[in-house]
């Protein structure tokens, strides 16, 4: 790996563990670094060597012609050509900038490819975000344990990471908006390419870093308030799960409750965490897949790696196009690759490893995580014997009226199996991102027999 100096002198070995909040200590030097040589959010302003990637210039901010708010977004580079096609026959080539999940798929797929496209560094952020970073990283520890962040509420709380840990908790609280409602389909693909659509409806409240907020009207110690509504198949629709998610874990952990339409009975759902399986996934992911990863950090030795230039999803607007149906990209054995965008960015790698006396079906995870947006972009998942035995690919648009780089379908490939789970399925969808307005109180385990009807 092509690690700076700098990063490689922070690499975290596998087997520590932090027992007490850990301070940031970042240096005024450091500080005045974000926004100069580094971008607002950690990632490194200036382009590679190769002129392979280019300079990050701040991004897109602002909505393209065509769009339509609330409706699929529109491709900034409708023109753009491949620059060469990766595939089994010559994936060795490129093994370097590859993950080992991107490498199985081209070697167990022959119809496997990964379209390679010119780089563009689309991602960004409101300013108030990147004020909130540079606040936060001044003061935010790492809560007991790791288990959480402390002394932040906004931005993103170790934009110069000094081990895996915090590196995660980057990813898990970065910025995808304030309030808001979409809707998107997810369907658990057989080996032949049969597949039975779930449709979901989803409100995310953010009271870490919600803009709409001030710091001192946000929720104490929340990340988020969470709905999934099931609305399809019959058989499932009207299933609803609401999700209290905490900054500092170590002091309140998550909160999950579950509404059954039959029973008309709202229940405390404390195994809604961990490798407990995801709703109506038919086993293909675990309930700490979603989004890549969530929730509690504690059952890992978090390993910063270092930072590597690497082909990941990005700017995959072709996936989400309201021209195509479902039927167009869900395909045997993975997507429709040719509609699939690749590009060279640089990212960091995580390594987590399963610690000892504790249980996951991942024996170790390895997270590849864009510098620009702190969005997982990819994930190698092992089983029991450290075999690989899953890989997850997070495509992403930026979404440029909130501004935010957004994961839209993501997917979950079983290796092993032949089969795979698409989530965010979004070109037949009418509502994709719609700002709204709720309290804190439509977020209670009281009212979560409303919630179906609004």
């Amino acid at each position: 790996m092509n690690f700076t100096s700098r990063k490689a002198a922070l690499l975290l070995t596998a087997g520590c563990a932090i027992a007490f909040p850990a301070a940031a200590e970042l240096s005024a030097a450091d500080l005045a670094k974000l926004g100069t040589t580094l971008t607002p959010l950690g990632g490194e302003k200036a382009g590679n060597a190769a002129g392979t990637i280019p300079a990050w210039d701040g991004g897109i901010t602002k909505p393209i012609a065509g769009f339509v708010p609330g409706k699929q977004y529109v491709n900034p580079f409708p023109t753009d050509k491949p620059l060469f096609t990766i595939t089994g026959k010559d994936a060795d080539k490129y093994k370097d900038q590859l993950t080992a999940g991107a490498m199985a798929m081209l070697k167990k797929y022959p119809d496997y490819k990964m379209v390679v496209y010119q780089t563009r560094r689309t991602a960004s952020n409101p300013e108030g975000v990147y004020k909130e970073t540079k606040d936060c990283a001044a003061k935010a520890k790492l809560a007991a344990g790791g288990n959480g962040v402390a002394n932040c509420n906004g931005g993103t709380p170790f934009p110069i990471p000094k081990d895996g840990n915090e590196a995660i908790w980057n990813a898990l609280l970065r910025y995808r908006g304030d309030t808001f409602a979409m809707n998107w389909s997810q369907a658990a693909v057989t080996r032949t390419g049969d597949y039975a659509l779930v449709k979901f409806e989803y409100e995310y409240d953010y009271s870490y870093g919600n803009l709409q907020k001030a710091s001192a009207q946000r929720e104490n110690n929340k990340v988020l308030n969470y709905v999934q509504n099931t609305t399809a198949p019959p058989r499932l629709a009207g299933q609803i799960l609401l999700v209290h998610e905490t900054v500092d874990q170590s002091k309140d952990p998550r909160s999950a409750w579950t509404y059954n339409p039959g029973q008309r009975r709202v229940r405390l759902a404390p195994n809604v965490a961990y490798d407990n399986p995801g709703t109506a996934a038919d086993g293909l992911r675990t309930n700490d897949d979603f989004g890549m990863y969530n929730g509690a950090t504690d059952r890992y030795n978090w390993k910063l790696v270092g930072k590597k230039e690497m082909y990941i999803p990005y700017n995959s607007y072709a996936l989400s196009d309201p021209k195509l149906k479902y039927t167009d990209i869900l395909k045997p054995g993975h997507v429709n690759q040719d509609l699939a965008r690749y590009e060279l960015h640089r990212v960091w790698v995580v390594e987590a490893t399963l610690k000892p006396g504790t249980s996951h079906i991942y024996s170790k995870r390895v997270f590849y995580l864009d510098e620009d947006s702190w969005q997982i972009s990819a994930v190698d998942k092992y089983d029991g014997r450290g075999d690989l035995w899953r890989y997850a690919e997070q495509h992403s648009e930026i979404w440029y009226d909130i501004p935010t780089l957004f994961g839209t379908l993501e997917i979950h490939n079983d290796l092993q199996s032949g089969r795979y789970i698409a989530m965010g399925l979004r070109s037949e969808e009418t509502k994709i991102y719609e700002p709204i307005k709720r309290s804190p109180a439509d977020y209670s385990p009281n009212s979560l027999r409303a919630i179906g009807t609004r």
